[in-house]
């Protein structure tokens, strides 16, 4: 059995039971989001002295209901738009993409940039959380 992380609780978590901070990995969500699920009732936590447990059974569940394109980011600003150049370095690339009337140019490795598998003409969209834009094929 796993102990817990926290020196004053030394209730063992059973090895079916998942801490909340291992479900939310698992899941890719943040610990407040299984905290709302769990207000709202999607979702049920047991308590291990002062942990919140879950199920192994429930996470595969949750895995299994999910979307089959689930995006996990917070990011709220997504801007489809068209590959229009790529520059590409040895280490850092550039791409540029024509989203509207914007133009979104954004860094990011070569390697990530191979990942995407993007050139231009290709569809892509711009994903802009505070002062970084994150680039996904469409």
């Amino acid at each position: 059995m796993a102990r817990s992380e926290n020196p004053g609780d030394s209730l063992e978590v059973p090895p079916t039971r998942l801490r909340i901070g291992a479900a939310a990995a698992t899941l890719g969500v943040s610990v407040d989001t299984l905290r709302r699920w769990e207000k709202e009732g999607r979702i049920h936590f047991e308590r291990v002295g002062n942990q919140r447990v879950i199920s192994s059974d429930e996470v595969e569940r949750l895995l299994r209901d999910r979307p089959a394109k689930a995006r996990t980011s917070s990011a709220r600003n997504r801007l489809d738009g068209t590959v229009v150049a790529i520059k590409r370095g040895r280490v850092m690339s550039q791409i540029e993409l024509s989203c509207g009337p914007y133009r979104i140019v954004s860094l990011l490795s070569t390697d990530s940039l191979d990942d995407l598998g993007l050139k231009p003409g290709d569809p892509a969209t711009a994903v802009v959380k505070a002062t970084t834009v994150i680039v996904e094929s469409q």
